[in-house]
């Protein structure tokens, strides 16, 4: 009998014939992920638009849409969102020009690099309320900073850091650094450092290496740092009340959607503003990903990079 080409009969066994259809071996290890996926975001999400869609009390006659045009009409209300895009996208920026030349540096073996690694992640490890505590104590009127800058004439009076704009601000540049700092740490780990001495070699310098070499290959942690970074700092709620103006400056969109559900209990209007709250940092991490798939072609040391 003349056998079927590229078929492999081993002694004892039979051809078997190559069956079509979906193949669930390979879906199997992953099935935990994806049911943890389905069960904590994916049904409450899908639950929390849905309930959007079902507007109660006097919206109930402006139909589906209602909740998300009352918010979108109120200008107390759409400023939130505003005033939390001033918080996120400034604070982002921040944590990666600090926490990027950090992590690059710290890539390789250092004197005390453990030490030094470890006090840029303490602040991951205090919690927002407990971080709340220390700024009142250090930046308030009667805290350290104040005292050293009247000590030192720097001021005349004590600077109102705390309960304001500045005050979020700070916060969430210290809660949010660590996170920043250990993805990019991994990344920066992770490039080769022989592709920085070839492009020596071939005469390319600092800003050349920097531009075409290195930046190409951290773009890819570059892009799930600022994700990682804007989401977090977008959702922001505590540090807006403890530290922030929560009335006023610091009013963000998470507050919003915390007073429509638990100060005038409108749970389907809390859902439309956290719907788009999703819908905005979807758009963010949409953009960030397209970005890096533009920056990251490789290292190039010659030509058009």
């Amino acid at each position: 009998m003349q056998r079927a080409a590229g078929a492999r009969v081993g002694p004892g066994t039979a051809p078997r014939a190559r069956r079509g259809g979906l193949r669930w071996g390979p879906l199997v290890p992953i099935a935990p992920a994806l049911l943890v996926v389905l069960v904590l975001f994916v049904y409450p999400f899908a639950y929390g638009l849905a309930l959007s869609l079902h507007p109660i009390g006097a919206l109930a006659r402006g139909g589906m849409l209602a909740n998300y045009a009352a918010f979108f009409g109120t200008p107390w209300e759409r400023a939130s969102i505003w005033n939390t895009l001033r918080l996120a996208v400034p604070v982002s920026a921040l944590d990666l020009a600090l926490a990027l030349p950090l992590a690059y540096r710290l890539r390789r073996p250092l004197p005390g690099q453990r030490l030094i690694t470890a006090l840029l992640v303490i602040p991951m490890t205090l919690g927002t309320v407990l971080l709340a505590e220390g700024m009142i104590e250090f930046f308030g009127p009667a805290g350290w900073a104040n005292k050293a800058l009247l000590a030192l004439h720097l001021v005349r009076m004590p600077v109102q850091f705390v309960h304001n704009y500045t005050g979020v601000f700070i916060s969430l540049a210290i809660a949010d650094f660590p996170a920043v700092f250990l993805v990019l740490l991994g990344y920066a780990s992770g490039v080769d450092p022989r592709l920085e001495q070839a492009a020596r070699t071939l005469g390319a310098g600092w800003w050349a290496r920097l531009r075409r070499v290195t930046l190409p290959l951290l773009a890819p942690g570059i892009a799930a740092a600022a994700a990682l970074s804007f989401v977090a700092t977008f959702s922001v709620f505590p540090s807006a009340v403890l530290v922030g103006e929560p009335a006023g400056s610091t009013r963000v969109i998470a507050l919003a959607a915390w007073q429509a559900a638990y100060e005038q209990f409108d749970y389907p209007r809390a859902s439309a503003i956290a719907m788009v709250m999703a819908a905005i940092e979807l758009v963010f991490v949409a953009l960030v990903l397209a970005a890096r798939n533009r920056a990251y072609r490789g290292p190039t040391i010659g030509g058009r990079g």
